[in-house]
């Protein structure tokens, strides 16, 4: 396997482009000034297996809704996406309307048909989303869809994020070269089920419609459904996967070997994409990556791993670089899983290091100043073993710092 440039844009048949069109003015709107892309489009040659997973809050964005509809009266099949950043259209009397007129202007300015349009929107909740911006520039943004404009398009879907998030890789499916890409945003509302962060991938491998969605499922399970910012599920997740199969590898109709190698490259992508995901959490300074191992089973790995990533006062002793291994006890003790604590053990590492902090349920003596030296580092790993099987998994997360709070206190300004 091997990492590649190209994001979105890496597997064969897809362009894309990026543009800002106004959908939020800013307080001062200085013509001089270059705005962040704010409308994304996704374009593919020829129709694509689509296989998608969404948020499971139960307030969900229009856009959400639409897109399941789409998607449903076209047997799973689609060409572009559409996306825009700025504002939700969720909570809103006519969010539907507008969601189907953004797959409506989409389809006229590519000559498709509007079920062919997933279509997303992420940003502040409760406002109506202006659709005129957006009609005003369809015909540019269609019109400038390119092979090298996948950053444009991953620009275009970012609200709070700091930094684009875009991964592709190649890999070999019965001797043919295939290409697993994609890009994501999402810094704050972000908690597991498939908790803002909407993610696109492409793939120009070719496999059966029901295995794309198969390996999908099962891989938001390991990779998205592991990351927690805040605890605040959004109402606009989503991940749409969309394959091409124009790479030229024999369709992938069982679990065969190619199978294991295609979803072996999605895991890849997934899992970089949500390790970007925590480490640009609102206001973060560390990335906090926890793994728990020796588990019974995968739902006890996964369960273990994603209570400590997410507790509040571990969060906070993290961006103090303070070692206080009691909250990662505390979170582990109050997991809905069953094992024996009093077999648990937990370090903690980075590049600087690794302490270990607990042994059988128990604190064990360490060095404060090895353990203050370890969390230093941008990228703290939490590795807690329950000693109890063979199952592990990991966990994402991000620290809690004051910066959260400042951009969180004043959102829709």
């Amino acid at each position: 396997m091997e990492v590649i440039n190209g994001g979105v844009t890496a597997a064969k048949g897809f362009k894309a482009n990026g543009l800002y069109c106004g959908i939020k003015k800013p307080a001062v709107d200085d013509p001089s000034i270059k705005h962040k892309n704010d409308i994304g489009l996704l374009v593919c040659d020829v129709p694509c297996a689509t296989a998608a997973v969404y948020t499971q809050n139960k307030v969900k964005g229009a856009p959400i809704l639409v897109t399941k509809k789409n998607l449903e009266a076209t047997g799973g099949m689609a060409k572009a996406v559409i996306v825009n950043s700025k504002n939700a259209n969720t909570c809103n009397a006519d969010g539907e309307e507008k969601a189907e007129k953004m797959c409506q202007l989409a389809a006229g300015a590519l000559g498709i048909r509007p079920e062919e349009v997933v279509v997303a929107s992420t940003g502040v909740i409760g406002q109506v989303l202006p659709i005129e911006p957006i009609e005003n520039c369809i015909d540019e943004l269609a019109a400038g869809v390119d092979e090298s404009k996948n950053e444009a398009f991953a620009t275009a879907i970012m609200t709070t994020d700091t930094v684009k998030k875009e991964y592709a890789v190649q890999f070999e499916a019965g001797g043919v070269r295939c290409t697993v890409g994609g890009c994501a945003k999402g810094s704050g509302m972000i908690h597991p089920n498939m908790a803002t962060t909407l993610n696109f991938i492409t793939t120009d491998t070719a496999i059966r419609p029901a295995l794309l969605q198969k390996a999908l499922s099962e891989i938001v399970k390991v990779t998205y459904n592991c990351l927690t910012i805040d605890g605040d599920t959004s109402t606009n997740d989503m991940v749409a996967l969309l394959s091409s199969g124009l790479a030229g590898n024999k369709t992938i109709e069982t679990e065969d070997a190619a199978y294991a190698a295609f979803k072996a490259a999605l895991y890849e992508v997934m899992m970089h994409l949500t390790r970007m995901l925590a480490k640009d959490g609102e206001g973060a300074t560390k990335l906090i990556e926890v793994t728990c191992s020796g588990a019974p089973d995968l739902d006890t790995a996964i369960t273990v791993a994603k209570e400590i990533a997410g507790s509040t006062l571990l969060k906070c002793a993290i961006f103090g670089k303070d070692a206080n291994w009691g909250r990662i006890l505390c979170a582990i003790g109050y997991a809905p899983a069953e094992f024996d604590i009093e077999k648990v053990s937990v370090s903690l590492q980075s590049e600087f290091g690794c302490v270990t902090v607990c042994e059988n349920g128990s604190g064990v003596a360490f060095s404060e100043e090895e353990a203050a030296k370890v969390l230093q580092s941008d990228e703290i790993e939490i590795l807690t073993d329950l000693h109890q099987g063979t199952a592990s998994a990991k966990a994402w997360g991000c620290d809690l710092t004051y910066d959260y709070v400042k951009i969180n206190g004043d959102y829709r300004t």
